[in-house]
């Protein structure tokens, strides 16, 4: 370092060192081209450690990060400073970006520096030698700022740090150190920020979490800025990051920003506006440009810390080659202050014929360079920022030095002048914007467009996803390789196309990949259409799940809605599609009603197909976009309607979102509305299809009718495979023909519904009517499972659909597993649909890409037979495995400690051997031998000779002998004339006496030391401990739950020294207080206000204050949302989907002095039920704006915890821990009944399957935890699981995949079962400390004591997709899922 690292060989001067650092770089950045640094530098030494803090470092001028200004710093062990002093590392270490605090993060991760493992050092500085090579770095990475001089810097410096590791058993230290260095450079005005990374100066990359529980995790370092907590709490501060994964880090020290590999520079903070940080942007590749070759390899901004490489191919500069002068550009900040930035570098090619680079670096073009794209298609198409990229953000490599815009035709415009580069306006011969959305044309997924000449690069005009740059993680990328409009970085290559071999798992399990010249297409098999990556049989019914949302001007009235219900039924054989929406508010329900079309897209998407015409879903498959505009008459209202498909779920079922906006005409109540038959035609481009058409409606009620009308545009954009010649021809025109068309809105029920009949085929002129084949109008006699075959006139025939068998007119499911007629492979279980099948694996194999075959499940290594545990020795501790990478210790018998450290027990402490016998401690063990004169093994011993001696006189005889021998200390007891000991005995050495039982053995707690009073020695008292009073257990029951000391505003009963309850009992320390009787139950009438204390004895009468009323609830929204217990309260959780509408969250319900544990729901009386254990009591509520909680089991509770209800059978059952019972009763509370009272240790979680009529519950016995199952009714009890749990704390059954899964907090998994205990496997295996569990779509949502939130979990993948944390942080209880509907399962 400098002075003390270099001391002994000469420094360079700081303006020579420039020079080599800014002007001429051969290498990465040498670790003595640091800043200097050192004790002898007036630097501070961070205490060593794991998890260290500096104090509080004040600075001479406030220093301004963000827009605020900080007058103190505070530098840590793990890579960071901060504004504030830092929390637990666990609480911030292993998170990603955003931090709780302000953060300044040069390589944040779990570092340790114990044990002389490197050394972090911190000052301030002012040293003009400092300030200048800072502000030179700040200049050449923000020209702009050339006027730029700091005033202070402030310098931290982590040396030769090592990561934290666990302690293994003869495993030496690792070796990998890192050496990395953070400048903040600063004045009044402006900070910057420098990240330093010398050569060979990362050698680890990240480290595992201390808290992963043995899963092998490695967690990469991260590299950015925090503001820190918003001042809106439900807005996350603003963050920058420069690292995603353990590639972008290795490449820190390769790489740079301002041109100097190892070196990043960064402006943090200003009095100016800056929402978020911002990186130097000076060239990007400033090592590597400096050729003008053609372009013939991948130049990719995004990419570049993601990308792998080594010193080898990076292509820096050498010092004779000549300079290139880069254009600059600022980028913006994302506008809602999430950023992620990867810096590019560029891979070293070979060079061509001439020795020319022909992959030479190209620098970066100006903001006015790019094409003009519009901002509204460009803010939906960045992942990272959440809230889109603005056309500001992006950054993009030159093209030969220039980006030349292009016309819509894809010719290049004129350069703009050189002068005028840095401007942010757009050149003044840029291309137009794009068309109107409707005009344009969506590729299809794997499509890839001729490729343009070699060396040039064509920047496509369509803002579609498989034609334009995306922009990802706040990077605008163009590339020369390949094209996939799914990755990040889109560049064209013909030679790595797709090809079946490698991608046919994406085409529908019912079509067959073909390969083409360009890629590979999907087909559906014969009785089968869609478009191949989603097909359906022909002929059966087809059926529609969705959501709808709103927000309408219905005339003046505004009228809002989110996430009602939309179900659609086809019968796919004559056309008809029903539809039908819950929970619209009334006045919207009924202003739609004339807009069939909200329906009628199901009815053109599954229309009867007459002869060469083909329906929707024959072209579209299940991903699509449907638009419509609808303009009123005579009033000019206009309606916006976009209904997305996003695929088919596993029952392949359509799954839809509908989104309406804009106005309607007032429709009065009792109205009906009546639309006539209609035809219109539908038009038909690559990828779109467009209808424009008017329709009559007319509105009646009784004798008045009215006729009104509208116009509608519609337009249906989707993806196509252009890789196939066109192997159908599809009419440039089509007619839709739609009949039978009924709307009805039903106010008591709340649901709109929608039923249409519809046709699709050429156009046809208006003849009149003519001879018309059945299967075309649906006058057919076929089974609704079977397709309809038109013939010649009026003939047809009926062919039953796939998956069914018959003649046609009766058509019956076929059992494809029964008769074989399936594909599951070996290891599988065939599963029988209707018209279908479905293939699972046996334990042990999961599914292959094929969804048929299943392949076996390499078994995790086991530490315990590879060694790689942390137990102690062998002879000291057993190693035991719990599956996975996951195992415990346990110290064998005569060993005490953890597992992982044994000591040995001294039993001879524990007085193992008989009383005439000496113990002999060994390791591990112990043996006992019998004293002269005694015969035995040592734990019994009697008498040699049959003397008839009492063992007091022999114990006497054997000691006068002993005290023979010279320095014996034996005590020498004394007996009574009977020859039994007396009572007293005391030592006539030490003087030392004592009490003994009859046996000679001491009393413990009696001996008294010489000289003092000896013990009063007398027969031990009786028993007389009473066993504890309901008081007592309800008490001990309530701390455990507040975790041994409670708030001061949480209740604890007040028992007398008798056990019996105090008369008046109050909050913690607040002054709410009331009586109570005998049982511990509140006395009515008798709860106080603040500051006045009920009298409670019973010769007083109670003051006359009326109890405080409980609040009414609050009405929750429509749709599906979750209910969880925190407290004293009941939280609401809308879900949109099954993802979480966090910013929608609210309380329900508050209730004052409740612990809420146990939460259910009954869907048919939308009733809420919760258990109490701080009020020993069971109750509900109903969900109808204001109703009041009411209590409906108030006695002979102790601590009931998990509560199930049976919505079929009107019965709720629930768990009680402090009684070690299971109960049932009517959901009125009658008809109670004990269930079990027998081997339960802590009864928890508890859940029904109400419809195969089983109960399910856990016990988490931490010496034999299990779940077990029994009939409703208490019958045929046994254990479903017992083995490899540890804490099973949550527990839920899923109607519809009929999986029962429990969430264990003791393994940190969430696992599944199927009803008889079969089938299990691991969802997730890195939970944190679940409570309850609920399963709701694909989705599992828990309670976290860790996180102390909700977190979501994919049932399919296992991955974490979500989490809330409410406002208020504290334990979460139970939680349940609210349906708009109840559910009814699969038997």
């Amino acid at each position: 370092m400098w002075g003390d690292r270099r001391a002994g060989r000469p420094s360079l001067p700081l303006p020579s060192l420039l020079l080599l650092l800014l002007l001429s770089r051969g290498s990465a950045l040498h670790h003595e081209e640091l800043f200097p640094y050192g004790e002898s530098w007036g630097d501070q030494l961070l205490q060593e450690g794991d998890d260290e803090s500096s104090a509080a470092v004040r600075l001479a001028v406030p220093l301004r990060f963000y827009d605020a200004r900080f007058g103190s710093l505070y530098v840590g062990t793990n890579g960071i400073i901060s504004t504030q002093d830092f929390p637990r590392e666990t609480q911030y270490v292993d998170d990603d970006f955003p931090t709780d605090f302000p953060a300044i993060a040069p390589f944040l991760t779990d570092i340790d520096t114990s044990h002389g493992r490197g050394r972090v050092l911190y000052r301030e500085d002012t040293s003009p030698a400092v300030l200048s090579l800072a502000a030179s770095y700040v200049r050449r990475g923000f020209p702009r700022s050339a006027g730029f001089a700091p005033t202070h810097a402030f310098l931290a410096t982590w040396e030769h740090v090592g990561a934290y590791e666990e302690v293994r058993r003869g495993a030496p230290p690792s070796r990998e150190l890192n050496t990395f260095q953070a400048v903040l450079a600063y004045d009044e005005s402006d900070t910057y920020a420098l990240f330093l990374y010398p050569g060979n100066g990362l050698q680890f990359f990240g480290t595992r979490p201390k808290e992963s529980y043995n899963v092998q995790l490695q967690l990469p370092a991260r590299v950015g800025f925090c503001r820190g907590e918003s001042e809106d709490l439900k807005r996350e501060g603003s963050y920058f990051s420069l690292t995603s994964n353990e590639q972008s880090v290795k490449n820190l020290y390769q790489l740079s920003n301002l041109g100097v590999p190892g070196v990043w520079a960064f402006h943090i903070g200003s009095r100016f506006p800056l929402n978020n940080v911002r990186p130097a942007t000076v060239g990007g590749d400033l090592f590597t440009a400096h050729s003008s070759a053609p372009l013939q390899h991948s130049f990719s901004h995004a990419a570049a810390l993601e990308s792998d490489y080594s010193e080898d191919n990076l292509d820096y500069y050498d010092e004779n080659e000549e300079e290139v002068e880069y254009p600059l550009g600022l980028p913006e900040e994302a506008p809602n202050g999430h950023s992620r930035i990867d810096v590019s570098f560029h891979r070293k090619a070979d060079a061509g014929p001439s020795g020319v680079d022909q992959a030479a670096p190209l620098p970066h073009p100006t903001p006015s360079e790019w094409p003009i794209y519009p901002e509204a298609e460009l803010s939906t198409l960045d992942p990272q920022t959440k809230e889109g990229a603005s056309l500001g953000e992006v950054e993009t490599p030159d093209l030969k030095g220039q980006a030349e815009p292009l016309d819509q035709t894809g010719t290049r415009s004129p350069v703009p002048p050189e002068d005028n580069r840095e401007s942010l306006a757009p050149p003044p011969q840029g291309p137009p914007p794009y068309p109107e959305h409707n005009e344009e044309a969506v590729p299809s997924e794997p499509d890839v467009p001729a490729a343009p000449p070699e060396g040039e690069v064509i920047l496509p005009s369509h803002p579609v996803p498989g034609h334009i740059p995306p922009l990802s993680r706040g990077r605008y990328v163009v590339g020369t390789e390949d094209i996939s409009p799914n990755a990040e970085v889109f560049t064209y290559n013909a030679g790595h196309q797709e090809t079946c071999e490698s991608s046919h798992d994406q085409c529908s399990r019912h079509a067959f990949c073909t390969d083409y010249a360009t890629g590979f297409c999907c087909h559906c098999q014969s009785r089968f259409y869609g478009n191949g990556k989603h097909c359906l049989p022909e002929g059966t019914p087809h059926r529609v799940n969705g959501k709808v949302s709103g927000h309408l001007h219905v005339g003046p009235t505004p009228v809002h809605f989110t996430d009602v219900d939309l179900h659609a039924y086809i019968v796919g054989n004559d056309g008809r599609a029903y539809t039908a929406i819950s929970h619209i508010p009334q006045p919207a329900a009924q202003a739609l009603l004339p807009l069939t079309p909200i329906g009628g897209l199901f009815g053109w998407l599954f229309a009867l197909e007459k002869p060469g015409s083909e329906n929707g879903f024959s072209l579209t498959g299940a991903t699509f976009t449907h638009d419509m505009e609808v303009i009123f008459y005579p009033g000019g209202e206009r309606l916006h309607i976009t209904q997305t498909a996003e695929g088919l779920d596993p029952e392949n079922y359509l799954s839809m979102r509908t989104n309406i906006q804009g106005q309607v005409p007032y429709i009065p109540a009792n109205f009906t509305a009546h639309v006539a038959p209609y035809k219109e035609l539908y038009h038909y481009s690559d990828s779109a299809v467009t209808s424009t058409s008017s329709r009559d409606y007319s509105l009646t009620l009784g004798d008045s009718s009215q006729t009104w009308s509208y116009r509608i545009h519609q337009n249906v954009t989707y993806q196509v495979c252009r890789h196939a010649p066109r192997h159908r021809a599809v009419p440039a025109t089509q007619q839709l023909t739609v009949d039978r068309i009924f709307a009805l809105y039903n106010e008591d029920e709340g649901v709109l519904r929608f039923a249409v009949a519809n046709q699709i085929g050429p156009v046809e002129a208006d003849l009149g009517p003519a001879p018309v084949n059945p299967c075309y109008d649906g006058s057919h006699t076929c089974d609704s499972t079977a397709r309809c075959q038109a013939g010649t006139g009026a003939h047809y025939t009926c062919e039953c659909a796939p998956g069914y068998q018959g003649d046609g007119r009766s058509c019956v499911d076929v059992n494809e597993c029964a008769t074989g007629f399936h594909s599951c492979g070996p290891n599988s279980v065939c599963i029988n649909l209707l018209g279908s099948y479905r293939c699972e694996c046996r334990s042990g194999y999961e599914l292959s890409s094929d969804q048929r075959s299943c392949m076996l499940i390499a078994p995790p290594p086991n530490p315990c037979e590879d060694g790689s545990h942390t137990c102690a020795p062998t002879g000291q501790a057993r190693c035991i495995h719990h599956g996975g990478s996951t195992f415990s210790c346990a110290c064998l018998p005569g060993y005490t400690g953890s597992g992982h450290q044994c000591s040995d027990v001294d039993e001879c402490a524990e007085n193992r051997c008989h009383p005439a016998a000496t113990c002999y401690n060994t390791p591990g063990s112990f043996s006992c031998r019998c004293q002269p004169g005694y015969h035995g093994d040592g734990f019994q011993c009697s008498p040699a000779s049959s003397s008839g001696l009492k063992p007091c006189e022999q114990q006497q005889r054997y000691a006068q002998a002993q005290h023979a021998y010279p320095g014996s200390r034996l005590h020498i007891p004394q007996c009574d004339d009977q020859g039994n000991f007396l009572p007293l005995q005391c030592h006539g050495g030490t003087g030392f006496c004592w009490c003994v039982d009859p046996n000679g053995h001491e009393v413990p707690g009696t001996q008294t030391p010489p000289g003092s009073t000896p013990p009063h020695c007398g027969p031990p008292p009786e028993p007389t401990q009473r066993p504890r009073s309901v008081c007592e257990r309800w008490r001990e029951n309530l701390l455990e739950h507040y975790g041994g000391t409670p708030r001061d505003d949480q209740y604890v009963p007040q028992c007398d020294d008798l056990g019996h309850f105090i008369p008046l009992q109050c909050h913690g320390k607040s002054d709410f207080c009331w009586c109570v009787d005998k049982d511990g139950r509140e006395v009515q009438g008798t709860r106080s206000q603040a500051g006045v204390t009920p009298a409670c004895l019973p010769t007083v009468a109670p003051p006359m204050v009326r109890p405080t009323p409980r609040p009414d609830v609050t009405p929750p929204s429509v749709g599906t949302f979750l209910l969880y217990a925190q407290g004293q309260q009941i939280g609401h959780l809308p879900l949109n989907g099954t993802q979480l509408q966090k910013d929608a969250a609210k309380t329900l319900l508050s209730l004052h002095g409740s612990i809420v544990v146990g939460l259910d729901y009954d869907c048919r009386e939308r009733m809420v039920y919760w258990t109490d254990v701080a009020g020993r009591t069971i109750s509900r509520v109903s969900l109808e704006p204001g109703a009041e909680p009411e209590t409906i089991i108030n006695s002979g509770l102790i601590s009931p915890e998990g509560l199930a209800v049976d919505h079929f059978r009107r019965t709720m059952y629930w768990t009680d821990s402090g009684l070690d019972k299971i109960e049932k009763a009517r959901l009125d509370g009658s008809e109670r009944k004990v269930l079990f009272h027998t081997d339960l240790v802590n009864p928890r979680a508890i859940t029904v399957d109400p419809i195969r009529g089983n109960l399910y519950w856990t016990d988490w016995n931490r010496e034999a935890p299990k779940i077990e199952t029994s009939s409703l009714d208490g019958e045929n009890r046994r254990i479903l699981v017992n083995k490899d749990i540890g804490l099973p704390n949550g527990l839920t059954f899923d109607p519809f995949s009929k999986l029962l899964c429990w969430a264990d907090a003791g393994t940190k998994k969430l696992e599944c079962t199927l009803p008889d205990g079969t089938g299990r496997r691991v969802i997730q295996n890195n939970l944190n400390y679940p409570f309850s569990i609920i399963s709701y779509a694909d989705h599992f949502y828990h309670t976290d004591w860790r996180r102390d939130g909700v977190i979501s979990v994919n049932k399919h993948s296992g991955e974490f997709t979500d989490e809330y944390l409410p406002e208020q942080r504290s334990h979460l209880y139970g939680i349940t899922v609210v349906y708009p509907y109840c559910p009814t399962g699969r038997k």
